[in-house]
């Protein structure tokens, strides 16, 4: 402990330099908490997004996902309730949901535009995902006798129709066995998924509608939410062995855009860190270069006095450490303190490109980012030190005694 006084007397020699130093390394430190705490925060942002809207596991047709289908619902699952049934008695099972793709032309009477159409379970799908509803309201689960059937539309698709809420349209589409089929509808609801690309085209209805339209009793796929992702990969073991004949993708598979992202982020943070750790290093450097300079002589008389090579280099080595964990603590206060402003300022981020919705700017506290960039910006000081005094405390004693 006494030794860590010495280094930290040592320090306060040259008050000015080692401030510069410190500095330095708090502002390096900071850098790396920060750029790292966003990239955790839209990680979690996109991963959520992609469990919210594909579910943890999604299970299909063999060759749904590697097959082109030659006619509607060629690679659908037909006995889905089976499936469904045996996939919700697993433990780790929150909701198993759903889901008829499919695509075909919508009309008001004088304009017709293509759709992209999601037929789904009205009451499982208001649990699994959020979905922004301009007008109107979310579709119902059951429809009333004698009443055509519910749609929700795109924003600017309704726009497009000129459609708005109880507007009556017409949905056509290809059945299963090829032949065009057609079907009133009724818009309940208008939504807005924030990509405007997806509101031009997409709309949903419910899963009855979908199959009469298609006039099939197939779905699509089926989607698994869980308890928790992390039990992801126990869940699609089991499934695997369940289900043989059946494809099987969890979400990181079918979530493209964030594997992109995290690909991206992952090389830009990581040169950044990289650029930053530089930096500190040839900091303190420097900073420990100048300092066995002018502690030449004092080296010297050490080293004439019996003092071993080893003990001069250990309270270079400990003033790089008192350097490092003051520049670390403070560049952790001053990454603590951003986060806490950014919780409560409410500042957003402008909308990603493809989209027209912006999000709250938040920096993910992380433990083990923090300990992480402590060590090793510790570790730099430390290597810096060693570097630096080698050259010092290996002169000879008269050289040393006699530096000017």
């Amino acid at each position: 402990m006494k030794w860590l006084l010495f280094a930290f007397k040592n320090v306060l020699r040259n008050r000015r330099r080692s401030l510069i130093t410190i500095i330095i390394t708090a502002i390096g430190s900071s850098a790396i908490l920060i750029g790292g705490g966003f990239a955790l925060f839209t990680y979690d942002g996109l991963k959520q997004g992609a469990t919210r809207a594909s579910g943890h596991l999604v299970v299909a047709h063999n060759e749904y996902f590697s097959g082109e289908e030659d006619s509607a619902m060629q690679y659908g699952l037909s006995n889905w309730k089976d499936i469904k049934q045996r996939m919700e008695q697993n433990e780790h099972v929150k909701w198993v949901i759903p889901r008829i793709q499919l695509s075909g032309l919508i009309s008001n009477g004088e304009k017709t535009a293509i759709y992209m159409a999601e037929g789904v379970d009205p009451e499982g799908e208001s649990r699994a995902r959020e979905f922004l509803i301009h007008k109107g309201e979310w579709l119902s689960s059951i429809s009333a006798e004698n009443e055509d059937a519910q749609i929700l539309l795109g924003k600017d698709l309704a726009k497009s129709m000129k459609a708005d809420i109880g507007s009556s349209l017409t949905l056509l589409s290809t059945t299963a066995d090829g032949a065009l089929n057609g079907i009133d509808v009724k818009v309940r609801g208008i939504f807005s998924t924030g990509v405007p690309e997806m509101d031009k085209r997409l709309l949903y209805v419910d899963i009855p509608t979908a199959q009469a339209l298609l006039d099939s009793e197939k779905i699509s796929t089926l989607h698994a939410y869980l308890n928790d992702t992390d039990d992801t990969e126990i869940v699609s073991d089991k499934f695997h062995a369940q289900f043989p004949n059946n494809t099987l993708k969890n979400w990181e598979e079918l979530a493209f855009y964030y594997v992109g992202v995290v690909n991206l982020y992952n090389r830009l943070f990581g040169v950044l860190g990289l650029i930053i750790v530089i930096i500190v290093f040839f900091s303190v450097t420097n900073t420990m270069s100048m300092v066995v300079r002018e502690r030449t002589r004092e080296i010297g008389t050490l080293a004439a006095m019996g003092t071993l090579p080893r003990e001069i280099l250990r309270n270079f080595v400990l003033e790089a450490l008192v350097i490092g964990i003051i520049g670390s603590v403070l560049g952790m206060a001053i990454a603590g303190g951003f986060i806490v402003f950014l919780e409560n300022a409410g500042i957003m981020m402008p909308p990603p490109p493809g989209r027209n919705v912006g999000y709250p700017l938040l920096v993910y506290f992380s433990g083990q980012l923090f300990v992480l960039t402590t060590i090793v910006l510790i570790g730099i000081s430390v290597l810096s030190a060693l570097l630096a005094a080698r050259k010092g405390i290996r002169q000879p004693i008269v050289d040393a005694l006699a530096h000017v």
